[in-house]
């Protein structure tokens, strides 16, 4: 039986999405309108729409699994953003740009910054194919930022961090935000952070639990 895609994605908006408090219609209006199931495997296709993390990516050798963040989650943090359509996005840790296709019904502009090819490659078939032409995908290291298109009005960082490079909060416009999701499991806690007069200041939103994003993970220390 053939999925009704678009019938998932209302269910997936009325179920999911709303009951988290998530309110602003351009938000919603975005998650009903982005193919989901384009951004995963075409195994995963069929469960693309589940109130889960999807693994994109699993982890081999040294390498750590990426996870497509599930809807609440990503539509609590884009709710935060608060993304206006005049802004530049700065979307980090993009995956296979199911974020920055949503940032594109939100935003005027957005670069997506992937450093895995295989992500990356898939970003750039899928938001082709769902029409974000206000998407540049880039390929390079996630924890440099990519100052070459800054300052930006929103940088969005999709996973969890242990830390900030100073780097990328130097990619803020005055006036600013950056949004993110700190500290691991249960305990971690989405913050905003705000630029003003040069000035960053942090503000704790809400708990949430989401994947880690491994460059911004801390090396444990070897205890001898």
């Amino acid at each position: 039986m053939v999925a009704d895609f678009a019938e998932l994605r209302r269910k997936m908006v009325d179920n999911q999405i709303r009951t988290v408090d998530v309110t602003d219609l351009s938000v919603l209006e975005a998650f009903l309108t982005i193919s989901r199931e384009d951004f995963v495997s075409e195994d995963m296709k069929a469960l693309s729409y589940l109130d889960t993390d999807i693994v994109l990516c699993p982890a081999r050798d040294e390498v750590s699994a990426r996870y497509l963040m599930k809807p609440a989650s990503l539509a609590k943090l884009l709710q935060l953003a608060a993304v206006k359509s005049s802004d530049i996005v700065l979307d980090i840790g993009a995956n296979s740009g199911y974020c920055a296709a949503l940032l594109s019904k939100l935003a005027g502009s957005v670069i997506a910054l992937e450093s895995n090819q295989s992500l990356f490659e898939h970003a750039l078939e899928a938001l082709e194919r769902n029409q974000c032409d206000n998407v540049v995908v880039i390929h390079g290291p996630l924890e440099q930022g990519y100052a070459v298109e800054g300052p930006y009005d929103v940088i969005f960082i999709e996973g969890s961090v242990d830390f900030i490079p100073q780097g990328i909060f130097d990619q803020m416009k005055d006036s600013g935000r950056l949004v993110v999701v700190e500290g691991d499991g249960n305990a971690a806690v989405a913050r905003i952070y705000i630029k003003e007069d040069g000035i960053i200041s942090p503000r704790r939103a809400f708990n949430l639990a989401v994947k880690p994003l491994p460059c911004f993970l801390k090396t444990p220390d070897f205890v001898f």
